[in-house]
């Protein structure tokens, strides 16, 4: 006999829904991003108060976390063989409440941020068209999704430049960061699931070139990436944070190592985990630059 669901029940299938994890570190990066990047980090504490903040934050979250839910929506038949115990919609939450919660926090997300200014607006005009056009489309396309989803991330970022204009450029290099570990990240996402993905029609990296190939074209991505970053700390003159940068090498070559012989799904879910690590310990590394 099916349980009968409770109400605790439908409110943590929620938060699993709209990952409040994730949601979490959007909120905290942008917060970061604020006081180190941008500052002056000895008004912090004004900078936590700051209702302007507070806005840009919320409509950048309500917007992810409809993202999630149109991502899910589309994707339950590809989740049920990819990761069966994480399906939510159809089980927690009807499908058209998940479509009406998608279409709520979009509104909200973008309403804000035209109460805010124009230009982040037209920024969260912009994250809700890619999010629909990734989660209905793209997502079953071979590379163009992955660079959505990155980019997703790095607007995550400039929005923040959008609207405050000191340090710009110090906040357009994490961006650039940012976007290239969500790149990777991305395609080792597709090799693990490239079952479940081929099942339904998905023309993924690694259902189109293979595994073999798709690790190729990483290693070629990340000896791009990883000058790219250096080069842009010497444009920016700041040896500091190459420094910084270099120490991440070190996770990097790290990833590298174990891609090489990675060949099942859990050894490239473990890899996807790695790519979080590397995103988390290069955004707290802004803390440094104030010292």
């Amino acid at each position: 006999m099916k349980r009968r669901l409770t109400i605790p029940d439908i409110v943590l299938g929620f938060l699993r829904l709209i990952r409040w994890p994730n949601l979490l570190m959007i909120a905290l990066t942008q917060y970061m991003t604020r006081i180190f990047l941008i500052g002056p980090v000895s008004e912090w504490k004004l900078i936590l108060g700051e209702n302007t903040l507070f806005l840009i934050t919320l409509s950048t979250v309500l917007i992810a976390a409809a993202g999630y839910v149109i991502n899910d929506y589309f994707d339950v038949k590809i989740d049920l063989i990819n990761k069966p115990d994480r399906v939510i919609i159809g089980r927690y939450l009807k499908r058209r409440v998940a479509m009406t919660t998608h279409q709520v926090f979009n509104v909200l997300g973008c309403v804000i941020g035209l109460y805010v200014s124009k230009w982040v607006f037209l920024v969260s005009v912009l994250s809700v068209t890619l999010l629909w056009l990734y989660a209905s489309f793209f997502k079953k396309r071979p590379f163009v999704g992955n660079v959505i989803v990155s980019l997703l991330t790095a607007l995550s970022l400039i929005i923040l430049a959008v609207y405050f204009p000191q340090n710009r450029e110090l906040v357009s290099l994490y961006a650039l960061f940012a976007f290239g570990i969500s790149l990777i990240r991305e395609i080792i996402k597709d090799m693990e699931d490239v079952r479940g993905d081929a099942s339904h029609g998905c023309r993924t990296l690694p259902i189109v070139w293979g595994i073999p190939r798709t690790k190729l074209f990483l290693y070629a991505l990340i000896m791009l990436f990883i000058p790219a970053l250096f080069l842009a700390a010497h444009w920016l003159q700041n040896p500091q944070l190459a420094w910084l940068f270099f120490a991440l090498l070190g996770l990097i070559s790290w990833l590298v190592y174990r891609l090489v012989y990675a060949d099942t799904k859990r050894e490239f879910g473990a890899l996807s985990s790695l790519c979080k690590i590397i995103m988390l310990v290069g955004m707290m590394s802004m803390i440094l630059l104030v010292y």
